[in-house]
């Protein structure tokens, strides 16, 4: 899947290097900034799985 995206991407090396870059960074920003908050109330991690331990 990689190499099909760099293969297809356009320009030098260094144009590739800079596009893939940026691509990760755009995807990893809509990650955080609507899919993960979306999916967050689905998912049963609201807890803490420790707890407090009584001082002595």
């Amino acid at each position: 899947m990689y190499s099909w995206l760099f293969r297809h991407l356009p320009g030098p090396l260094w144009v590739r290097v800079v596009l893939v870059v940026a691509l990760a960074v755009v995807l990893v920003g809509a990650l955080f900034q609507w899919v993960f908050p979306a999916i967050a109330p689905h998912l049963p991690f609201d807890g803490g799985t420790v707890d407090s331990a009584p001082s002595p």
